[in-house]
């Protein structure tokens, strides 16, 4: 078995796990979040404690129980403290301005950007240069952060664009003549 699927999930600070024969339900203070089961893994609550045992010995029931016991701890996290993604805007006039479910960004372009936020997914502008993506789902989370950041990636020879908080641009050497 996979050294993740081996390690068990603690359901703590108020996270529910429900195990039906197709899904399990994880339930917490900030929502609930859904996973569909796969026929090669086994989901086993006890008194708290998820723990993930293969069907039977196959590679790929193997691979399985790591990927899902790695989901379903995403999906504990998520509803017990959420997650979140940065991005910093590095240019001349790039803005961004959070109003409710839409984030407008000013990039350059000659027409402005509006991203529409799905459900579950809350965006944050702190200042003008930085945006904060907030939800549950940290598929969906990172997926809304990719589509932001995919409206103007860095360029590689001033570093300007929308880039992760944590991300380093290696900028290139301009032409010599």
């Amino acid at each position: 078995m996979s050294r993740v699927g081996k390690s068990p999930i603690v359901l703590a600070g108020g996270a529910q796990a429900t195990i039906t024969a197709d899904q399990i339900t994880v339930k917490g203070p900030l929502g609930t979040l859904t996973q569909a089961m796969n026929e090669r893994v086994t989901v086993v609550n006890e008194n708290g404690t998820l723990t993930f045992a293969v069907v039977d010995g196959s590679h790929e029931s193997n691979a399985m129980s790591g990927t899902m016991r790695a989901l379903v701890n995403n999906m504990v996290t998520g509803v017990t403290k959420g997650f979140e993604r940065r991005l910093n805007l590095v240019g001349v006039g790039y803005r961004a301005q959070a109003q409710g479910d839409k984030l407008n960004l000013t990039l350059g372009f000659s027409h402005p950007v509006v991203h529409q936020m799905p459900d579950g997914v809350k965006c944050e502008t702190p200042s003008q240069t930085e945006i904060i993506i907030k939800g549950i789902d940290k598929q969906r989370v990172g997926q809304v952060a990719a589509e932001v950041r995919a409206y103007r990636k860095p360029e590689p020879y001033k570093g300007k664009g929308v880039r992760y908080a944590d991300e380093v641009i290696k900028l290139k050497e301009t032409k010599k003549k």
